[in-house]
This record gives C-alpha cells, sequence and structure tokens, in this order.
C-alpha cells in the first residue's frame, strides 16, 4: 500500500493547500480519503481526477467534503466530452441523510452506505470503521491489505475503543488538531501528545499527524507526540510517499 497525504489543515486550508486528506493506492486502485477544501487542486499533482477509484467520506464538516461537489462535476464534463468515467462511489454514512444524498449525482457519482458495525471491500482494501467523538457524526477507519493495516483516525476527542481499533497497525494517520494547552477545551479534537499515547497503547508501527491547526508553532504538536511514542513520528507532508 502506497499513502500520499493530499492536505494536512484542519478547519480551511493554507494559502495554496488543502485541508487533510490522503490517497491509498494499492494494486493500481486509487482511493481518496476525505475531499475538503483544496484538496482537488492538490490530487491532481499526484493523480488525474478520472483515475479515483473511490472516495471515503468521515464525516460532513465541510473540511471533509467541500471539493466533493466539484468532484462530481468533473465526471459530468468528461461525460458531457464523450469521455466518461465508471460510475464513481463515494461512501458515506447515513446519520445525516441529507448530506448523504448529495454523495450521488446524474449517476456519475453514487453514494455507498459504511456504518461502524460493517466491514467492507473497497477495490482490494478491506475496510473497517470505528465511531469517534466529535460534534457530528464521524467514523475512523482501518484500511488492511493481507496482515498490512492504515489506520484513520479521522477528527476525534480520546476515545479508549481507539485503541483496540489501531493495534499493531502499520501506519495511524492521527489528528493532531490542539496545542496542549487547548486539550480538553476545544471539543472534538486531539492534541499531539494524545496522538502519541494513542500510538504507544495501540502498538503502532509508525505515526502520522494530521488535520494540524493553523495557528502556532505546529512543531510544538510533534515535539508533545514523540514525548509519548518512541516509534517514527512526523506531521504529514503533502506529496511524500509513505510505503507499507
Amino acid at each position: 500500500m502506497k499513502i500520499i497525504p493530499i492536505g494536512i489543515w484542519g478547519g480551511y486550508p493554507k494559502a495554496n493547500e488543502a485541508t487533510s486528506s490522503f490517497l491509498i493506492e494499492h494494486e493500481g486502485f486509487h482511493c481518496l480519503i476525505d475531499c475538503g477544501s483544496g484538496v482537488l487542486a492538490s490530487l491532481q499533482n499526484y493523480l488525474p481526477l478520472e483515475k479515483i477509484d473511490a472516495v471515503v467520506i468521515s464525516h460532513y464538516h465541510a473540511d471533509h467534503i467541500a471539493d466533493i461537489g466539484s468532484l462530481q462535476y468533473s465526471r459530468l464534463i468528461q461525460f458531457y466530452l464523450n469521455n466518461p468515467s465508471p460510475v464513481l462511489p463515494i461512501y458515506g454514512h447515513r446519520q445525516d441523510e441529507e448530506n448523504f444524498a448529495k454523495l450521488s449525482y446524474k449517476e456519475r457519482t453514487i453514494g455507498v452506505e459504511i456504518s461502524e458495525d460493517e466491514t467492507v471491500e473497497i477495490g482490494p482494501f478491506t475496510v473497517s470503521f470505528c465511531r469517534t467523538i466529535h460534534p457530528a457524526y464521524c467514523l475512523a477507519m482501518k484500511f488492511t491489505v493481507g496482515e498490512n493495516s492504515i489506520v484513520l483516525t479521522a477528527d476525534t476527542e480520546w476515545r479508549d475503543e481507539l485503541v483496540d481499533f489501531a493495534r499493531n497497525a502499520d501506519v495511524l494517520i492521527s489528528e493532531a488538531n490542539l496545542f496542549e494547552e487547548h486539550i480538553g477545551v476545544a471539543p472534538g479534537h486531539m492534541g499531539g501528545s494524545e496522538a502519541g499515547k494513542l500510538a504507544a497503547q495501540a502498538n503502532v508501527k509508525q505515526l502520522m499527524l494530521t488535520h494540524l491547526p493553523l495557528h502556532g508553532n505546529v512543531e510544538e504538536i510533534l515535539e508533545a507526540a514523540v514525548q509519548e511514542y518512541k516509534g517514527p513520528t512526523e506531521l504529514a507532508k503533502v506529496g511524500k510517499v509513505y510505503t507499507v
């Protein structure tokens, strides 16, 4: 499996960048994780839009879905140009029926339900889910191929259940939106120390930090994480290819 960070910011992107999103590839299959603000512009540096085979949405906050409409238009435009792509499945939960319905568009994209209780096969990946603690209903996700796995926390506060969910993962991609002084004050997110604690308790092989804040020095978040987890740890770097 290959992982390419497409965006790393929470809330909204910095200039010429994108909100938290990842491209996961295996055996020529390309799956986009979340599709928020700036994601399509960034993604096209690494993959033509028509090569996307599936999209998985963790939840329906704007920084995770803002570019879905543009992605749908891209499929419709190619159809009008007589260069249609296969119907694109966009996986999302149905706890918000209005936003789930928007995942289907003019027979160019189709919404496919996911839930915390079911495992789905998406291309070569076996994907399972765990509910997180966030103001909007949100799902962490685990992508497994054979004995290898990649876990993305999506947006969440600390939740004990995430330890077992991430157990022994090759890569844990954890949100780390809070500086230490904001832990427990700002709802729905974790700090660097909590991401490090999760990586350590789950015995993962590598920790990657994402959904970073737009203010302050994010190196402080990395420093807090490495105090708790002694394995390989870094801030996700857009465009870098991580291989499992």
